[in-house]
């Protein structure tokens, strides 16, 4: 058994879980963030958001250092005051998108295609609806997706219903790549076995932490794996009954800042 003194790791998402869908925190979740990180446990943001998107959510709830689990486990960031953005890429995992492409063009030929350029922004096919990536846009062909490997691949359907898109996603035979379906006929897709968990396992390792002292708090598709690796995977009461069956525990809702609820339990 680990030392009662022992620090935590805590792996957080991010949309759903601390932040609404229109970006807003409640007071009560800020503050057990900081709470929990003046106890001296490692809170770990784990999201599929772009690094570049994360640094800002990191500032807003009063994270000044230790690590972040970025774009489904793909990206993992350091904290370093002497860079730029105040966050060091530490590790990266990359893959040829291009057989993924070929056939997501093939099966969906009214998606628009994205590919992450880490810390600057996105390639795109086509611009994606306001407001749903950050960083940098630049609207390029097919090919040029495919011109190198990339951490991601981002497919939205902004006219399909996600009934459609579920189907068509279904119907894709994605055996080389690993994905997830996101809100709204959105999938990410990335490297064979890069998840969140298999990022989050490498920090649990470098920073010693026992695995029965690991936490991570949830809401969505792209966290099942997580939820399952940590010795507590907390399903937000939101989530849908796959998540919350991946989990050990189920907090309250987004609503009634079911995070801070389970946060205070490290207290």
């Amino acid at each position: 058994m680990a030392d009662p003194a022992t620090p935590w790791l805590v792996a957080l998402d991010i949309d759903g879980t601390l932040l609404g869908f229109d970006n807003s925190l409640s007071d009560a979740v800020a503050a057990a963030i900081t709470d929990v990180i003046a106890a001296g446990h490692h809170v770990v943001l784990s999201s599929g958001r772009s690094l570049i998107s994360m640094i800002p959510v990191a500032a807003r709830l009063g994270i000044t250092g230790g690590w972040m689990v970025c774009s489904n486990g793909a990206v993992t960031a350091r904290h370093d005051a002497a860079a730029a953005r105040g966050w060091t890429v530490a590790d990266l995992v990359t893959f040829d998108p291009e057989p993924a492409l070929r056939r997501l063009a093939e099966k969906m030929p009214g998606a628009r295609f994205a590919v992450e350029d880490v810390g600057v922004g996105f390639r795109l096919t086509e611009l994606f609806p306001e407001g749903e990536l950050d960083g940098d846009h630049r609207v390029v062909s097919l090919e040029d997706l495919w011109s190198g490997h990339v951490t991601r691949v981002v497919v939205r359907a902004p006219q399909a219903t996600n009934e459609e898109f579920h189907a068509a996603v279904a119907d894709l035979g994605l055996a080389d790549v690993t994905y997830s379906v996101g809100w709204s006929a959105w999938m990410d897709v990335a490297p064979l076995g890069v998840t969140k968990a298999s990022a989050l396992e490498k920090v649990r390792a470098t920073l010693g932490v026992p695995p029965e002292r690991t936490l991570a708090i949830g809401d969505g598709d792209n966290d099942v794996d997580m939820l399952r690796w940590a010795a507590r995977g907390v399903a937000m009461a939101d989530a849908s009954a796959e998540v919350r069956e991946a989990a050990s525990e189920v907090t309250a809702s987004l609503a009634a800042d079911g995070a801070a609820k389970t946060l205070r339990t490290l207290l």
